[in-house]
């Protein structure tokens, strides 16, 4: 048994230390985010209750901010379809915000002037959002162009954001420097697509897009400049009232991006509920389209376009959604069963030109979250591996700001807590590491561990928070 834990690299925003705690809620001095947004200073936080906050948007200029809800719950900004300058909810034209547990809703323009209000109007240069909540905007996220600059979206859920005109969409980043979107749930855009990502180099892994029974989305994905993208790991549903037949597109309206034009799609599980369709539509002249391990399952064209070099080897497609051995397809559950011809018929798909490893690490859990991986000999076709992965879901990114990830040899820890006791046991409650860490990111040496599960508690003077691992 190989247990693949390994990263080829990981993608935390640096922890800041933050200045000043703004307070916001009902039982404060300040009742509403917009009345700080114009105090704040650079690498303050602002700490927002959960609660529903109604027509109140704002515009955050300080850099370093880190913006998140507190409490039980969300905090939910319910813009009742007003924005900030007929932009969204937030603008945020500061540089290196992070944003958490903050739900975004009803950011509509209803005169139907500019049709493309947001969640969050991206103007300054590196955004992070993890543990958020789009849903009924006219776009999620709309992020403008800016270099350099990358924007992380994880444990994100995005739900019928559109105008409905086909130009706005779940999520809409422009020319960036890079997209990382990981661990996220985007599904039912109106008319549009659940991602659009002009960004230059796009790693898209281990998220669910679907339409289901009712969406009536456009591409599931769309990377229409090219660059560089790796699609791994992912869930890909279309649904059978989807207004595009094409499911993934890349480089369809231009290859302006900077090279090379490198399209890696692997180990993903694409299903097509509707009655025809393309899979995979590439532009032609693109540098190279690899394509590993995947299931496409479902009636449709499994790839249309010419690129320069094609690459693919050990993708199935069974038109007969129902052969795959799916768990249950019509809820959506694309774990394979026993009987799946997927079991052990995938290959080593090697690396990526920037030198990235197309070895899946994780499994996508359901809703927005994740999963540690197990692969039994040779890997698995699609998405899921057939082996009860080891459910991280509960600890991997806690309210508290404690995240935590076990990779080969060494525990990757990140915490805004100025002091943080680790202490590691075994499964019979045997203390084996205990180390003192501090704020920011550290990595506790697990190489002397034996492989088995561990369980894991962070001691802090006000709190204890535990979980479980994996070495």
């Amino acid at each position: 048994m190989k247990h693949v834990f390994t990263f080829a690299f990981l993608f935390v925003t640096s922890y800041c230390s933050y200045a000043t705690i703004w307070q916001v809620g009902i039982s404060h001095t300040y009742t509403k985010p917009s009345q700080v947004s114009s105090l704040v200073q650079n690498g303050d936080t602002v700490d927002i209750d959960a609660g529903t906050y109604t027509a109140d948007v704002a515009h955050w200029t300080a850099n370093n901010l880190l913006l998140r809800g507190v409490g039980n719950g969300y905090a939910h900004l319910n813009a009742n379809n007003t924005s900030y300058g007929q932009k969204g909810i937030w603008v945020i034209g500061g540089n290196n915000t992070t944003v958490r547990y903050i739900e975004f809703s009803h950011c509509h323009d209803v005169a139907a002037v500019d049709k493309n209000w947001a969640g969050i109007r991206q103007e300054g240069m590196n955004l992070t959002v993890s543990h958020c909540y789009f849903h009924d905007n006219d776009d999620g996220i709309l992020a403008g162009t800016l270099n350099p600059s990358k924007i992380v979206i994880q444990f994100t859920e995005f739900n019928h954001n559109g105008f409905g005109d086909g130009y706005s969409h779940n999520l809409y980043i422009n020319h960036v420097d890079t997209l990382v979107f990981m661990f996220n749930y985007s599904h039912h855009a109106a008319i549009g697509h659940e991602l659009k990502s002009r960004a230059h180099v796009n790693y898209i892994l281990y998220n669910r897009f679907s339409n289901e029974s009712t969406g009536d989305a456009s591409r599931e994905l769309d990377m229409p400049d090219g660059g560089l993208a790796i699609v791994m790991g992912n869930i890909i549903e279309q649904g059978p009232n989807s207004t595009n037949s094409g499911i993934i597109g890349y480089g369809l309206e231009s290859l302006s991006n900077n090279a090379p034009h490198d399209l890696y799609l692997i180990n993903n599980t694409i299903v097509n509920d509707k009655s025809s369709g393309v899979f995979v539509q590439v532009g032609n002249g693109m540098n190279m389209y690899k394509s590993r391990n995947n299931i496409l399952a479902g009636i449709g064209t499994m790839m249309f376009g010419t690129p320069i070099t094609l690459d693919t080897a050990n993708n199935w497609h069974p038109v007969n959604i129902s052969s795959v051995g799916f768990v249950n397809a019509a809820g959506y559950d694309y774990h394979l069963t026993a009987s799946s011809q997927a079991i052990n018929s995938g290959a080593n798909a090697g690396t990526s030109s920037n030198g990235i490893s197309l070895t899946p690490a994780f499994e996508y859990s359901h809703p927005a979250n994740v999963s540690g991986i197990i692969i039994n000999g040779t890997i698995d076709i699609g998405a899921h591996q057939y082996a009860s992965p080891l459910g991280v879901s509960e600890n991997i990114d806690l309210k508290n700001e404690f995240q935590y990830w076990a990779a080969e040899g060494n525990l990757i820890v990140a915490t805004s807590a100025s002091n943080v006791m680790i202490h590691i046991y075994d499964v019979s409650g045997k203390e084996l590491i205990v180390e003192k860490i501090f704020s920011g990111i550290s990595q506790v040496d697990i190489s002397n561990l034996s492989r088995g599960v561990y369980l894991l508690e962070a001691r802090t003077e006000n709190s204890v928070v535990s979980g479980k691992f994996l070495r």
